[in-house]
């Protein structure tokens, strides 16, 4: 039979709030990312150069905004 203190009841608790709150970083992340994709994506060729992008640089210009 397991034996299981309230320390480790504690710590696998804590384990499991970080991970939910890792994932849910990681999720808005995600999210802003593809939002930020969607939006660009959208844009004509005209548009894009006006703010001095180029369609190829889409994905870069959308990691970039999840960075900071």
């Amino acid at each position: 039979m397991a034996y299981m203190n309230a320390t480790t009841t504690t710590t696998i608790f804590s384990r499991l709030q970080h991970f939910l709150a890792d994932t849910a970083t990681r999720y808005r992340s995600y999210r802003l990312y593809r939002e930020t994709l969607n939006e660009l994506s959208g844009l004509s060729d005209r548009e894009l150069a006006d703010l001095g992008l180029h369609r190829s640089q889409i994905r870069d210009v959308a990691r970039s905004a999840v960075a900071h």
